[in-house]
């Protein structure tokens, strides 16, 4: 079946977008899709088992789309600004979200019903920024099924060993505590090599997150913020890179070895501003997405060695996300103020 890259797009201020062409084209719902036309999404997420539909997280809660009639459904749950929904890859049925201020709840039956977990140590509010505290990232362990990390802008990184019932710190030698991402590795030799996003630099475990060892980029600046393995397991990954949130200046960069030497990757143009995440997906694991904090969106078909900037910019962007569906998915039309046409 020839598949299409569905490919959305969340934004600080003009909730999601859709492209059912890879990029080049893009609708933007209104308000009667079910989701505030001017709503803030900070994540999405989906699973291959249930095409038909995905997650979003927002600052007016958690959100379920549905491919087949283009409308938005508002998913009941403790947590109100939810930073980052997650579905577990071998349970489609389970859910965890996180949310500002730092906070995770659990739904073991694909929404219905919830439960808010107790993390010993996660702080609610920062005195580093006077600020709330937030989830930037729920990750499964791809080494242990049972096993959950926990990212928090400004609170470190915590795991649990049993799907989330309890949880322990893991952010000695960090030397921020504003975590932005993790990553996990899977080396032939099935030694489990960890990675740490935070806003002074990348950091390496090689003990399951016990220890963490601050790592130097050869960048003009350490702020890092997505680390993404490429789902073809080689050893490539891509690490964002810029000066600052949003910043004016970005990087990505990309690494053959597993996370031990990095190079810088061109991408077309002059780059606005911090690069902010990558988007891959396991059944096309060459075909990537990627942008700026600042809405430039970058398209690589080669595993990422070479990318095309999209013509459409967006406002401010938080979060990527992209899947191969079938056509015809689509059975009715999106709900649109006007449709935006091609640049």
């Amino acid at each position: 079946m020839n598949l299409q890259p569905h490919v959305y797009v969340g934004t600080a201020g003009h909730s999601a977008w859709f492209s059912e062409d890879g990029g080049l084209n893009w609708v933007h719902p209104n308000s009667h899709s079910g989701m505030y036309l001017e709503a803030r999404v900070w994540s999405f997420a989906s699973h291959p088992e249930h095409p038909d539909w995905l997650l979003a997280g927002t600052d007016m809660g958690l959100f379920q789309w549905h491919e087949a009639s283009a409308r938005w459904t508002a998913i009941a749950s403790p947590l109100q600004d939810v930073w980052v929904a997650a579905i577990h890859p071998q349970d489609p049925q389970l859910w965890f979200v996180g949310s500002r201020p730092a906070g995770i709840c659990r739904s073991r039956d694909g929404g219905k019903t919830w439960q808010a977990l107790q993390v010993p140590g996660l702080q609610q509010f920062s005195t580093l920024n006077m600020g709330a505290t937030r989830v930037t990232q729920i990750l499964f362990d791809p080494l242990d099924a049972h096993t959950v990390w926990l990212s928090v802008e400004i609170g470190g990184i915590f795991v649990s060993h049993d799907d989330g019932d309890t949880w322990h710190a893991r952010d000695q030698g960090l030397i921020s505590a504003d975590v932005h991402g993790i990553a996990i590795l899977d080396q032939p030799n099935h030694q489990r090599l960890m990675y740490a996003t935070t806003n002074q630099g990348l950091h390496r475990s090689t003990d399951g997150g016990l220890h963490w060892e601050f790592q130097t980029i050869d960048s003009p600046w350490q702020y890092t913020r997505a680390i993404v393995p490429r789902l073809d397991h080689t050893g490539v990954v891509f690490l964002t890179n810029g000066n600052g949130p949003p910043g004016n200046r970005g990087r990505l960069l990309i690494s053959e070895d597993y996370g031990a030497h990095w190079q810088e990757v061109q991408l077309p143009g002059t780059v606005n501003s911090t690069v902010w995440t990558v988007a891959t997906h396991p059944l096309q694991p060459m075909h990537l997405w990627a942008c700026t904090n600042l809405g430039q969106v970058f398209a690589s078909q080669d595993g990422g060695w070479h990318w095309e900037r999209l013509p459409q910019e967006f406002g401010e962007i938080r979060a990527l996300h992209w899947r191969p569906l079938r056509p015809g998915i689509r059975q009715q039309d999106h709900s649109l103020t006007r449709r935006v046409e091609p640049v």
